[in-house]
């Protein structure tokens, strides 16, 4: 069996399309998925770089996107009232989901992400959050400072991985970004030999003839 982390954001509407994708992507196929929550935010400052949805025109772009991809994939995705939002309170409550050391089941992560994005609701409104706790019944306190470390420690630790946005997909020791990944991650799954040709690390150690920006 192989072991797949996903990292996501629930901010993100491509984790929330890989989400959805990744089991018809991977049926027939022996896999464990570990579901990581992670804070976005802090993983772009961490990279010294802006969400999607921060820049002019690219936000306009993300969006039709996402829309056409899920019009293309027949899964259902409406943007939320507003948006981009503070997720923590989703994070939180999705390591709430957990037991102390363990990580969100896939029910936890559907009903959250699909919160978020059917429906074309207010993502964070107080009524809405408060009727998807009772649902989701935390067997951790959502505001707790355990809950609030774990996702700190989960978010440290994909950024240390190397994770630098979401939709990521770890196997192993590689790391697939986006929803556009999820080829390479059945392919790198059923043992392709291109993963273990010269083309993977080749990749980062191509010069630049730019100078790199200072961390």
């Amino acid at each position: 069996m192989t072991s797949l982390d996903f990292y996501f954001d629930p901010i993100s509407p491509y984790a929330a399309l890989a989400f959805e994708q990744l089991p018809q992507t991977l049926a027939g196929r022996s896999v464990a998925v570990r579901y990581i929550p992670i804070f976005l935010g802090a993983v772009l400052k961490a990279h010294d770089n802006k969400g999607p949805a921060e820049v002019l025109h690219k936000r306009d772009w993300v969006y039709r996107q996402v829309l056409w991809q899920s019009h293309r994939l027949q899964i259902p995705l409406t943007l939320p009232a507003t948006h981009p939002f503070n997720p923590l309170a989703l994070l939180r409550l999705l390591w709430s989901t957990a037991e102390p050391g363990r990580t969100p089941s896939r029910y936890a992560v559907e009903t959250v992400l699909r919160h978020v994005w059917q429906g074309g609701e207010e993502a964070t409104d107080l009524d809405r959050l408060q009727r998807l706790t009772q649902a989701l019944a935390p067997v951790q306190d959502p505001a707790g400072d355990a809950v609030k470390a774990a996702l700190r420690e989960a978010t440290d630790a994909a950024v240390a991985r190397g994770v630098f946005g979401v939709p990521t997909i770890g196997v192993g020791e590689r790391l697939f970004w986006g929803l556009d990944a999820l080829e390479m991650v059945r392919a790198c799954v059923d043992g392709d030999p291109w993963f273990d040709g010269p083309d993977w690390h080749r990749a980062q150690s191509l010069p630049s003839a730019l100078p790199r920006r200072a961390p």
